[in-house]
């Protein structure tokens, strides 16, 4: 009788079996991910609208703990070597300890943590997958925060960096969070 271990997230379901060149694959592709949707921006100062944060917590939630941190490490690496993958084309260590360097310093923590969850079944259902979303999300936005009021003050790097972030980021938890239990669904279906 062969038995199997229950696939811990949806990219291990999808992909099985998921041996180092997949892993490594998804790791660039993810962290490409991440890049391109950092060009997706609405220019608002000093933290602008992106569709990175979106990129992170998807990237958690579908490759795991490890794979999703180590995908937002390369992207951080990829940026700071100098390529052009942070926000309006821009590269360098120096952008990285700008006033949103909190933001990305915080993404490898909130994919750990929303890849954390998924594995342990969060993502299969609508309303735990937004929770999963929502605390890797408080993650991002706390890092931002904390690293902003360097810049500003607490007062102000809450109103920049955070509240005005807030119904964005439910619009961004809602879509993931409709996406993860659909894809769980057709994989059991494409499965029987």
């Amino acid at each position: 009788m062969n038995t199997y271990a229950t696939p811990a997230t949806l990219s291990d379901a999808v992909l099985a079996p998921v041996d180092l060149a997949k892993r490594a694959a998804l790791v660039v592709g993810f962290s490409l991910l991440t890049a391109l949707s950092a060009q997706i921006a609405i220019p608002l100062y000093p933290v602008p609208i992106t569709g990175q944060t979106f990129a992170v917590l998807l990237t958690g939630a579908l490759l795991g703990s490890r794979l999703g941190a180590l995908a937002m490490f390369a992207y951080l690496a990829e940026g700071a070597a100098g390529l052009p993958f942070f926000r309006n084309g821009n590269g360098g260590v120096p952008y990285m300890f700008a006033e949103t360097g909190g933001y990305l310093f915080a993404y490898p923590v909130a994919a750990f943590v929303t890849g954390l969850l998924a594995e342990r079944g969060w993502d299969r259902k609508f309303l735990t997958a937004a929770a999963a979303m929502a605390i890797g999300s408080v993650v991002i936005l706390v890092g931002g925060w904390l690293w902003l009021s360097r810049f500003v003050g607490p007062e102000q790097a809450f109103t920049l960096g955070v509240a005005r972030f807030l119904v964005g980021d439910v619009v961004k938890i809602a879509l993931a969070a409709a996406v993860l239990p659909t894809g769980w669904k057709l994989v059991k279906a494409s499965k029987q």
